[in-house]
C-alpha cells in the first residue's frame, strides 16, 4: 500500500476515535465543562496530563533543538520535566483542596479582589495564545506534510478539528480524548527511535544506541555526527550554543517555574476526585513523559546524522560528495511541496551543498570548492521529527504513525490551551466579575464562543508564525513564570501578602519580562518591530529573551513582598483560609463558587 493511502488510513482512524470519544463525553454541564465533573482516575489524569503537556514543541520541535543546538537544548529538558517536581510538590495539592475551576478564581479569592481576578486573566491569556501559537505551527507543519499540501491549508484544517472536538466537550470530552492521543503519540515517537536506533547500532534501545558504536565504524553516534557537522562549519553536537553559563541556568528555571504556573497544567489537577490524587496525578505525569523525554535526545541526534548523511554523500569538496538535486531521495521531494524545506542552486551545479555559510573558515574552503553559498535556503527545524523516518527509508506505516503522533501532540495541548482561554473568559470574566447571575447553560454557551474566538485567533497567528514552535512556547513559559507561578506561591505559602502586593508583583512582572522581548523579539516577536534587535551583546547580564521569564518571576516577588510590608494585611479570615489550604486532607470538591 502507497505511503498517502496509509496515512489517510491511520489518521483518519485516530481522528475518527478522538470525535468518536468527544461525541460520548460531551459536557453536560459546567462543572464538566471545566474540570470533568472532578471525577477523573489519577492514572488516567497522569496520562491526560502527558499528552495536555507534549505538545507540538515536545513532539515535533524538540527534537528538532536538539538536532541543532546539541548539548544547549538540554535546558527544554531539564526545565520542561523538573517544573512538574515543582508542581506536584508545592502547587498542586493545595490548589485541588482549596476546590474550584479556574486559577484566576483561587487569585481572586484568595487576594479578595476582583482586580486581582482580572489581571491573573489577562496574564493567562497573554501565556496561553503564545503557547497556543506554537501548537498551531506544529498543526500546520504536520497537516501540511500529511494531505501534500501547502502549510497555510493544514492549518485550516487542524484548526476545523480543534474546534470540533474542545468546543463539543469541553474538559470532560478533552480529557478522555488525550488519553487516546498520548497513547497514539508515545508509540509514534518511540517505534520509529527503535528502528533508527537498530539501523544506525544495532542497538534496539534509543537512550541507549545514541552512546553506541555506529554500524561498520569505531566510532560512536555522538562522535560520527560531531565529525560530519563540523566537516561542514557547524560547531561540535556536543558543545553547548547557549550564550553562557548565567544563560543556560536562568533559561531553565524559567522553563521549570513556567511549567508549574501554566493554567492549562494546573487546571488537569482540579479534575481528581481527592486531594491525594493530585500528587498521584503529577507523579504518573511524569512516568508518562519521562517515555518520550528521554528518548528525545537520541532522535534529535540520528535525525541529525540521517539528513546531512542523505545530501553529504561523500568526501566534503569533492566532485561527487554532495547528492544531485535530480537524484534527490523522496523524502526531500515530500517537504519541499510543505515550503519548509527549499533548495537554491546557486552555483548552477546540479547539486546540494549544505554548510555553514556564517563560519568564515568554511566560507574560505567552500570557495576553493566552487560553491557559491549554502543551498539549503530553508530547513524549517521543525519538520526533523516527521521527517526522520522517511529520511531513514523506514517502512510506510512507520511513517503514517509518526504524523498521527504529530498531530495527536499538537491537537491535545493545543485543545487544553483553548479551554483555559475559554474559562478564563466566561467563568472568571463574565461569571465572576460582570455577570454573576448568569445561568449555567448560558455560562456554558459563553464558553464555546469563547473558544471559538480563541481558535480564529490563533489560527491567525499560526498563518503568520513567529518561529520555531518550541521557541514560541518558551516565551509562553516566560510569561507565565513572571507572573501566575508567583502570585500562586505567595498565595499558598505567604499569608500575609495582600490584594495591592499580589496585583503590583503579577503587573511588574509580566511588564518588565513583555518589555524585554519585544525590546529584542519585537512585537508578538514580528521582526522589525524590536527596538536592541536579539543580539547577545544587548542582553541583560547575556540573558537571552526566551529565559528572562525567572527575573521577571524575582521582580514580582521582589515587588510584591516589598509592597506587604507597607500595606495592611490581609483579613483574618483569609489568613486562616491561607493555611487550611495547607493542610492536604479532605475532598475539597469544586463546587465552582
Amino acid at each position: 500500500m502507497d505511503l498517502t493511502t496509509l496515512t489517510y488510513i491511520v489518521v483518519g482512524a485516530t481522528f475518527a476515535l478522538y470525535l468518536g470519544i468527544a461525541v460520548w463525553a460531551r459536557a453536560g454541564s459546567t462543572g464538566e465543562f471545566y474540570v470533568a465533573g472532578g471525577g477523573v482516575h489519577p492514572v488516567a489524569n497522569g496520562m491526560a496530563t502527558g499528552a495536555d503537556w507534549m505538545s507540538a514543541a515536545s513532539f515535533i520541535s524538540m527534537a528538532g533543538l536538539i538536532a541543532y543546538n546539541g548539548y544547549g537544548a538540554s535546558v527544554f529538558l531539564m526545565g520542561w520535566t523538573g517544573g512538574y517536581v515543582l508542581l506536584a510538590m508545592l502547587l498542586a495539592p493545595y490548589l485541588r483542596k482549596f476546590g474550584k475551576f479556574t486559577v484566576p478564581e483561587f487569585i481572586g479569592d484568595r487576594y479578595y479582589s476582583q482586580t486581582a481576578r482580572i489581571v491573573a486573566v489577562v496574564c493567562l491569556i497573554l501565556a496561553s495564545i503564545t503557547y497556543v501559537i506554537g501548537q498551531m505551527k506544529g498543526i500546520g507543519v504536520a497537516f501540511s506534510r500529511f494531505l501534500e499540501t501547502d502549510y497555510d491549508t493544514g492549518l485550516f484544517i487542524g484548526m476545523g478539528i480543534v474546534f470540533f472536538y474542545s468546543v463539543l466537550g469541553g474538559m470532560k470530552g478533552i480529557t478522555y480524548t488525550q488519553i487516546a492521543q498520548y497513547v497514539v503519540l508515545i508509540f509514534a515517537y518511540t517505534v520509529p527511535a527503535v528502528f533508527i536506533s537498530l539501523n544506525i547500532t544495532g542497538n534496539p534501545f534509543p537512550q541507549l544506541g545514541l552512546g553506541s558504536t555506529v554500524t561498520g565504524t569505531e566510532l560512536t553516534v555522538l562522535e560520527k555526527l560531531n565529525m560530519v557537522i563540523t566537516d561542514l562549519g557547524f560547531n561540535d553536537y556536543t558543545t553547548s550554543t547557549m550564550s553562557g553559563k548565567l544563560d543556560m541556568f536562568v533559561y531553565t528555571l524559567t522553563l521549570m517555574i513556567g511549567t508549574a504556573g501554566l493554567p492549562h497544567v494546573i487546571v488537569r489537577f482540579f479534575t481528581v476526585p481527592k486531594v491525594a490524587d493530585a500528587r498521584k496525578s503529577a507523579g504518573w505525569a511524569l512516568v508518562f513523559i519521562a517515555a518520550l523525554y528521554t528518548t528525545a535526545p537520541a532522535v534529535g541526534a540520528m535525525a541529525r546524522l540521517n539528513l546531512m548523511q542523505t545530501i553529504q554523500i561523500g568526501e566534503v569538496g569533492s566532485a561527487e560528495g554532495n547528492v544531485k538535486y535530480d537524484e534527490a531521495p523522496q523524502w526531500f521531494r515530500n517537504w519541499e511541496k510543505t515550503g519548509l524545506l527549499k533548495f537554491e542552486d546557486k552555483n548552477g551545479d546540479g547539486r546540494i551543498q549544505y554548510y555553514n555559510e556564517k563560519n568564515p573558515e568554511m566560507v574560505k574552503k567552500a570557495a576553493e570548492y566552487g560553491w557559491a553559498g549554502n543551498e539549503m535556503t530553508k530547513v524549517d527545524l521543525d519538520i526533523m521529527v516527521l521527517a526522520n523516518p522517511e529520511i531513514a527509508q523506514l517502512p510506510n506505516w512507520v511513517i503514517a504513525l509518526v504524523v498521527a503522533g504529530g498531530l495527536a501532540a499538537a491537537l491535545s495541548t493545543a485543545a487544553g490551551l483553548l479551554l483555559a482561554i475559554a474559562s478564563a473568559i466566561s467563568h472568571d470574566l463574565l461569571k465572576g466579575v460582570f455577570m454573576p447571575s448568569i445561568s449555567e447553560k448560558a455560562e456554558l454557551n459563553a464558553g464555546r464562543v469563547a473558544m471559538i474566538g480563541a481558535i480564529l485567533m490563533a489560527g491567525y497567528f499560526g498563518l503568520h508564525p513567529p518561529g520555531f514552535a518550541a521557541g514560541t512556547v518558551a516565551i509562553a513559559f516566560g510569561l507565565a513564570a513572571a507572573s501566575i507561578f508567583p502570585a500562586l506561591m505567595m498565595g499558598i505559602f505567604a499569608k500575609k501578602v495582600g490584594s495591592t502586593a499580589a496585583i503590583a508583583g503579577m503587573v511588574s512582572g509580566i511588564g518588565v519580562t513583555m518589555l524585554y522581548v519585544f525590546q529584542h523579539k519585537g512585537i508578538m516577536f514580528i521582526p522589525g518591530t524590536e527596538f536592541l534587535g536579539d543580539m547577545g551583546a544587548n542582553w541583560f547580564f547575556g540573558i537571552s529573551p526566551n529565559a528572562f521569564g525567572a527575573v521577571g518571576a524575582l521582580v514580582n516577588f521582589v515587588v510584591a513582598f516589598a509592597i506587604a510590608k507597607v500595606t495592611a494585611e490581609p483579613p483574618e479570615h483569609i489568613q486562616h483560609l491561607v493555611e487550611e489550604i495547607r493542610i492536604p486532607k479532605g475532598a475539597g470538591a469544586a463546587t465552582g463558587h
